[in-house]
């Protein structure tokens, strides 16, 4: 029986996948195997020995200790793709919201509620304060060209903008969904230099944060509207508000609002909606569990953002899983254990991604404990555990 403990509230659309037979489902189970969290802050918490995952029900997993759980071999995984729609919907929405002054017009319309007959020619007299430019036949700059940024893309060109897309990391699964007509920059400067609004979807590291700083509104057209959806640091936020005052940046909008942005005339601060749609919820939730399920039944990886990906069909009755240090002959120090013990291997992969690596290796016997013990033990492994086929 796996024990999973959730840390949020988690779709019952995902939740109802777990086979009762098999799993343990609960938000205070003690010594768990997984865990299951979409906002909850985990880099306090400690982690149990037990814990063989996390999965997060999202595509950012800041709140998640990372470097901690690969230290232990514990897998992390995330849900790319599963909020993709509903992120893509408030992105096209941003760029009409960030144009029209559609929100300030409301507003001011709400303010002559009171004036009852002479409204409508108080809107006739009021409506060209809040003029703004049409985004047909603009240039949108698309940062990051993932499961998100290829949406937003797609349904820009089908808007009638032109695109300007930049990602040196994109994926043959996005380069293939990518629109034709969406041209590449081959630097992050000269996206930013030909765009009229700029949109990022890219996820928060070292690397990116700051992304869009003073330097980078300098070298943007006077007036350029920014877009963030994906994650406030992406955005030197002192910066903007520098920009947003000087008119340079002509407005910015985030689903990251903190006082100051709310106080900042040009910032439209959303709170938090990207993903704040049933569909994403229960999109989200079902691809976290199936992810964790295949895991612990079967040690197959995807969609995991510290440990490759790797998966192999499993055919003989024990399976062997390894996590390692991505250093040499580890695979040759596991095999000459199990040869020692009369092991018999029919099938096994092993597959790295930085410092860290993974094999999966199939046996015809069961491996009995002073054997595993002999594999732990080895300079550079992290975990081992077996799976027995049902």
């Amino acid at each position: 029986m796996y024990r999973i403990r959730t840390m949020n509230k988690i779709s019952p659309e995902g939740l109802e996948l777990f086979p009762r037979d098999k799993y343990e489902v609960a938000s205070d189970l003690p010594n768990p195997d997984a865990i299951l969290v979409r906002s909850a802050e985990l880099h306090e918490m400690e982690i149990p020995e037990t814990l063989k995952a996390i999965a997060r029900a999202g595509a950012g997993y800041n709140n998640i200790p990372v470097a901690a759980c690969t230290d232990k071999g514990i897998v992390v995984f995330n849900t790319p793709g599963g909020n993709a729609n509903a992120v893509k919907e408030l992105a096209i929405a941003s760029l009409l919201i960030s144009s029209r002054k559609i929100f300030d017009g409301i507003a001011w319309a709400k303010t002559i509620a009171d004036r009852k007959d002479e409204v409508p020619d108080l809107v006739e007299k009021g409506k060209s304060k809040f003029e703004g430019p049409e985004i047909k036949g603009k240039t949108l700059g698309v940062i990051g060209l993932g499961a998100i940024g290829v949406m937003v893309a797609n349904d820009a060109i089908a808007l009638g903008m032109d695109v300007i897309g930049f990602d040196p990391f994109i994926s043959v699964d996005a380069a293939w969904n990518l629109s034709r007509s969406v041209k590449r920059a081959d630097t992050l400067e000269s996206l930013l230099m030909k765009s009229d609004y700029v949109t990022l979807h890219v996820p928060l590291s070292d690397a990116t944060k700051g992304t869009l700083d003073a330097g980078k509104f300098r070298i943007m057209k006077k007036g350029a509207r920014v877009l963030n959806l994906a994650r406030g640091g992406l955005v030197n936020e002192a910066d903007m508000i520098v920009a947003l005052n000087e008119g340079r940046i002509g407005s910015y909008v985030t689903d990251f609002p903190s006082a100051e942005l709310l106080a900042c005339p040009g910032a439209i601060c959303v709170p938090h909606l990207g993903a704040s749609t049933p569909e994403a919820e229960d999109n989200c939730a079902m691809m976290a569990v199936r992810q964790l399920m295949d895991f612990l039944e079967s040690g197959s990886i995807r969609n995991s953002v510290n440990f490759p990906h790797c998966r192999l069909d499993q055919r003989a009755p024990y399976r062997l899983i390894v996590a390692n240090r991505n250093i040499p002959n580890m695979v040759g120090q596991i095999t000459t254990i199990l040869a020692g013990a009369s092991i018999n291997i029919t099938d096994m992969i092993n597959h790295h991604r930085d410092d860290h690596a993974i094999n999966l290796i199939d046996t015809e016997n069961l491996i009995p404990p002073e054997v595993m013990e002999k594999i732990a033990a080895v300079d550079g492994i992290i975990r081992v555990r077996t799976i027995t086929k049902s």
